[in-house]
């Protein structure tokens, strides 16, 4: 058996190196591939994080005792080329198992339902090449310790490589290859260079060489096949799909409008309607706050916040609705924001500032009529910004008759959904809590307040309401409109379990939407 290159400790300490760098980098590829279906959840990134782990301990375990068994450099060598192969195929092949799988555990399964699909999801894509991944460590301790007086040493390095590719694999894919080429180019770097450390061993033993001539031809037929990846696979009508370090993005446009979304599946984070006056959603029910706030009736320039802008459809009808107030939007994503000028026509009066909304509101000493939370989106609710402390933080930064809108997006029936922890910590803060859920959707419309007068002051600005469409939605509103008794379910910096609550009341939602089907399908087959 030629051996020559294994006699060089650096190609070893390459190959544990980038192994090392690899299984990050699939943790980190996992956690884009899987959010647009499931979101960036704490949940999903448990998941993620420990059925990754649990792959590495069984390879770790694995890896050893084949090593022991049979110590050839081959079977190692053969495992990455395996993990390469399979590293490769995940973007194009992990999304329809993705999919298949949440659609076959949705007739099923009527509770946790986003653990499990996540779970199971995460076991069938990505948890094979990690296994294969774990053999690396023991197995090159079994070829690089050469005599019991420095294996401690050897052992101590390997393991130091492993770690220092772990923490570049980290950091690679969020702020480079992620950003710059997307998820599936991701991959292919990653498994490419896993494919090149076998192929050269493999070279140096001139052994598997069509095997070798198969796996650069399949990277290279998946490379070229990237530029037509798409998330949302069935659907040929996507006007744009992009990453940014922080979501998903499509944006979507039909004769009626341009929406953008940051999840496959549902949920519209922006929308910008070409022939209607008002979208029909949650943006229009938000517009009573400058009423509340008597924006309308101000003798002076009045202050608005948005936090969360998306790409501006509050800010726009702000502007347009209200002329010469002055319009600040906050939004932690730059390609978000860079979209609202390019599709969603944000006037460029609307001041933004690409910054998380909390460090923004903590920086400033501006006090505004109105602000707009409007950071959630389904169960990935910024637990910063839903804690007492945030809260407070806003009143703050209020007028003493100004009024804070918090979009809640997820409406449910539940006692002590994340709902009522939401409007118990509000009420907290504000002396004056008022509901008024969203017709036809799951959102629900939070305002807030210290002035007992607001109501009044919402009346006589509607009452000289010219505009019909307008006049007609902020009647609605006002019939919908609901005071909350403050209760003791509070959310704090050091507490805020938002997660685990959005989950229930996530599960509660797609129960509802999928009772239908499941009867159907399940009466089909038992009868």
């Amino acid at each position: 058996m030629k051996k020559n290159i294994l006699h060089n400790k650096y190609f070893l300490y390459i190959t544990e190196f980038f192994s090392g760098m690899a299984v990050m980098a699939v943790e980190l590829g996992a956690s884009r591939l899987m959010a647009p279906y499931f979101s960036s959840s704490q949940i999903v990134w448990t998941v993620i994080i420990g059925v990754i782990m649990i792959a590495m301990a069984l390879g770790n375990v694995w890896g050893g005792r084949i090593a022991d068994k049979n110590p050839s450099p081959d079977k190692l060598y053969g495992r990455l080329l395996l993990a390469a192969a399979w590293i490769a195929l995940i973007p194009f092949a992990g999304r329809y198992l993705i999919t298949g799988i949440s659609l076959l555990l949705a007739v099923f399964i009527t509770k946790n339902f986003l653990v499990w699909a996540a779970l199971f999801a995460c076991l069938a894509v990505f948890a094979f090449p990690c296994v294969l991944l774990g053999t690396v460590t023991p197995s090159l301790v079994k070829y690089s310790v050469s005599s019991l007086d420095d294996n401690g040493k050897t052992v101590g390095e390997l393991g130091a490589l492993n770690t220092i590719g772990s923490i570049i694999g980290t950091f690679l894919p969020t702020f480079v290859t992620i950003p710059a080429v997307g998820t599936a180019l991701t991959f292919l770097i990653f498994s490419g260079v896993l494919a090149v450390i076998s192929i050269v061993y493999f070279l140096s033993q001139k052994k598997k060489l069509a095997k070798c001539a198969l796996m650069l031809a399949l990277i290279l037929t998946l490379g070229l096949s990237s530029s037509t990846f798409s998330f949302a696979f069935w659907d040929k009508d996507i006007t744009l799909e992009d990453e940014s370090v922080y979501n998903y993005l499509q944006v979507k446009e039909t004769d009626r409008a341009v929406t953008l979304s940051t999840n496959v599946l549902f949920g519209v984070q922006s929308i910008l309607m070409k022939n209607e006056k008002l979208t029909g959603m949650y943006y229009d029910y938000a517009l009573a706050a400058p009423f509340l706030a008597g924006i309308p009736l101000m003798n002076r320039n009045s202050n608005i916040l948005i936090l969360g802008m998306g790409t501006g459809t509050f800010a726009k009808y702000c502007d347009e609705y209200f002329p010469g107030t002055s319009i600040e939007g906050v939004e932690i994503d730059e390609k978000i924001s860079a979209l609202a000028a390019e599709y969603f026509a944000l006037p460029d009066t609307v001041e933004v500032s690409v910054y998380d909304g909390r460090s923004y509101l903590a920086a400033t000493d501006k006090e505004y009529d109105v602000i707009m939370v409007d950071a959630y989106q389904d169960i990935t609710i910024p637990f910063q910004m839903s804690s007492i402390e945030f809260f407070k933080e806003v009143e703050k930064h209020l007028a003493p008759n100004g009024v804070m809108v918090v979009n809640m997006n997820m409406k449910s029936q539940s006692d002590n959904s994340i709902n009522d922890y939401l409007c118990d910590t509000i009420g907290a803060v504000f002396s004056n809590v008022y509901t008024a859920p969203v017709k036809g959707g799951t959102n629900c419309e939070v305002f807030a307040f210290q002035n007992k007068y607001a109501l009044k002051t919402f009346e006589e600005g509607c009452d000289a309401l010219t505009d019909p469409a307008l006049k007609d939605m902020m009647a609605e509103v006002s019939d919908n409109l609901t005071p909350r008794q403050p209760g003791n379910l509070i959310l704090t910096d050091d507490k805020a379990p938002v997660e685990v609550l959005g989950m229930r009341a996530l599960d509660e939602i797609i129960a509802d939407e999928l009772d239908y089907y499941r009867e159907l399908y399940l009466g089909k087959i038992f009868h």
